[in-house]
């Protein structure tokens, strides 16, 4: 049998704000390589679980372990590295409208001290892969709300992370774009990178046929792994 972790495991995981449970007990483990989504009704604990996967928040009970560490012990120092490994992709993009499009994409190799020539080729590399390259000089707000997306997502992961979190990625985006955003999502785990989107999006989450994880009221209900499902 093997030893080797989960890449992310949820352990009797609960999270409480004054009298109210945004989570309940969830536990779920996520292996490497796999693409699956959280979903549940506004409220129902997706944002707060993802908050606890980036370090954010601790839990009020129970263990969340990345790669086996317990990511309660983290110290604030350690967070920028935790982070690296952990991407995160956001409905409102956050990207710096100073900036051009090939800055916000290089932002995390540069503060990471990466030298500017492998910059340069990874950020050229992921543009080309979703279809920015033209675009590399032009600055965010002269760009649709599709290519913003697009940016936010190769900022995301040009690093190369062990996991990438979406929360409502596709929350702003017309169906044809949801469908190329979610279609990008699913080739990510054969580059090495393991994805978990938060979505209340169910009829585009019923077409990838993923494994699913239900949330209500802070519980999970549900572990949902179509049969055939990678």
């Amino acid at each position: 049998m093997s030893t080797t972790p989960a890449l992310l495991r949820f352990d009797s995981v609960s999270r409480q704000f004054g009298s109210r449970h945004a989570l309940s007990s969830i536990g779920f483990t996520l292996e490497p390589g796999e693409l699956a989504f959280v979903t549940g009704h506004s409220g129902a604990g997706k944002s707060t679980l993802l908050r606890l996967v980036l370090g954010a928040d601790k839990p009020s009970q129970g263990t969340v372990l990345f790669r086996g560490r317990n990511l309660s012990t983290l110290r604030r120092r350690e967070l920028p590295q935790h982070r690296r490994q952990v991407a995160a992709v956001f409905q409102d993009h956050r990207l710096l409208l100073d900036r051009s499009v090939f800055d916000n994409v290089a932002l995390p190799l540069r503060i990471a001290g990466f030298a500017e020539a492998e910059i340069g080729a990874r950020v050229r590399s992921v543009l080309a892969r979703l279809g920015l390259e033209t675009l590399a000089g032009a600055r965010p707000s002269t760009l649709s709300t599709g290519e913003q997306q697009r940016v936010g997502i190769a900022r995301a992961v040009v690093g190369e992370p062990a996991l990438l979190i979406a929360d409502e990625p596709t929350g702003n985006l017309d169906p044809q774009l949801a469908q190329e955003v979610m279609e990008l999502f699913a080739s990510l785990p054969e580059r090495g990178t393991t994805v978990l989107v938060a979505s209340h999006d169910l009829y585009l989450i019923k077409r990838m046929r993923r494994r699913v994880l239900v949330l209500e009221q802070g519980c999970l209900i549900d572990d949902y792994r179509p049969e055939s499902a990678p």
